[in-house]
């Protein structure tokens, strides 16, 4: 099971209304599905240059390794080498908070969110809302 489009534009604009809450700067926001492919995608207004790449090495990378962004960020502090083998390995990923798994109710997880345009933190608060508003599980570790 992957996620689907209605959720994806779910978890896309309870991420926006998020962002536009917590008066964070113009957002990027990306889903992919459990295999890594683009399911949805917006860029606010004023969002600056190459956040889409950003946003979707947070989320691809999470996606790839089994774990948020969060997680990659403490692997690349203990493991540099890792971290740099695997982007090699798996493609694109951004080890900085932002990018979050997404799990279904039995704990599959069917894809990830990927944001930028804010604070690392910011990004991730606002993914894990968007992600609670369509009623399923961000992992950010």
């Amino acid at each position: 099971m992957s996620i689907t489009l209605d959720q994806a534009r779910i978890i896309i604009a309870a991420t926006r209304a998020s962002g536009a809450e917590l008066k964070l700067k113009p957002l990027s926001v990306v889903v992919l599905d459990a295999g890594g492919h683009v399911t949805a995608f917006e860029r606010e207004d004023g969002s600056s240059n190459k956040r889409f790449e950003i946003a979707h090495g947070k989320a691809h990378g999470a996606v790839a390794l089994g774990m948020g962004s969060r997680a990659m960020m403490n692997r690349a502090e203990t493991q540099p080498y890792f971290i740099a083998a695997a982007g090699a390995v798996a493609g694109p990923l951004v080890p900085v908070p932002g990018g979050v798994l997404v799990k279904n109710s039995a704990g599959v997880t069917i894809g990830a969110v990927g944001v930028s345009g804010d604070t690392s933190d910011n990004d991730e608060l606002a993914a894990v809302a968007g992600v609670a508003a369509a009623g399923l599980e961000a992992v950010t570790g």
